[in-house]
């Protein structure tokens, strides 16, 4: 194995500028989904007991685990009567967005070796025929899970949006009696910052197809074999005529 030489070449050129980027993008895709938390809160009343807009808030969060998310009171006892720690939210979101965390981790760290193989053995990469063609592999299924991940986020960030939202009161059995208590939704913490994770992850997806050409040039596939190097070389003379 060739010693450590650090060469910052290859990230002036497409190969290892786009992985620097890859590094970037996969620190926001988890940091923007796995450090999330966020609340809704709906308004209770019951006049014949004299409470007026009293809140009650559910918290939740990454993993948003939905269906673990309980009521609770601002306020010191049950408002109207109602034991509201006893109602949740409704949904488990966790597989999709520990498995798009997860693989993003997993992406960081990829790329954080790449980088150091890249410039610390450049001359190894670039001489040897397994490590880039595993390298090309790695690209596309990097590429494919870019895309299944992101698409089962964005489809489990909008049914997050729809159970914390106004729907939630249709879930709450006393809210349903409006003789007794009357339920009004008041806000729900704005998801700003999933949005822009799953942009993300459809960046990295681009980012990782368009780095795939850049990374199969680099392989046996895409160079000509000695054969033909030799050849156009002038190696093996043409042969004369008669």
């Amino acid at each position: 194995m060739s010693a450590f030489q650090i060469n910052l070449n290859p990230l002036k050129e497409p190969l290892g500028f786009i992985k620097i980027l890859e590094w970037f993008a996969s620190i926001f895709t988890f940091a923007t989904c796995g450090g999330f938390k966020g609340k809704t809160e709906i308004l209770v009343s019951c006049p014949s007991k004299g409470v007026v807009n009293k809140t009650i808030t559910a918290a939740f969060g990454y993993p948003f685990r939905l269906n673990q998310a309980s009521f609770h009171s601002h306020s010191s006892g049950n408002v109207c009567n109602v034991t509201w720690e006893n109602y949740v939210l409704i949904g488990d979101y966790s597989s999709s967005a520990q498995f798009y965390v997860t693989f993003a981790v997993f992406v960081f760290l990829y790329c954080m070796a790449a980088l150091v193989l890249y410039v610390g053995y450049t001359s190894l990469y670039r001489e040897s025929r397994k490590l880039p063609m595993i390298d090309f592999i790695v690209t596309l299924v990097a590429t494919f899970l870019w895309l299944v991940s992101s698409s089962a986020w964005a489809k489990a960030l909008t049914d997050i949006k729809l159970t914390t939202g106004q729907n939630i009161i249709k879930e709450l059995t006393h809210c349903q009696q409006p003789s007794e208590v009357l339920c009004h939704f008041d806000s729900v913490t704005s998801m700003g910052s999933l949005n822009v994770s799953v942009i993300f992850g459809f960046l990295n997806m681009i980012l990782w197809g368009g780095n795939a050409w850049f990374v199969y040039k680099e392989t046996s596939l895409h160079s000509p074999s000695n054969t033909s190097a030799s050849h156009s070389q002038g190696g093996i003379p043409p042969p004369s005529g008669i």
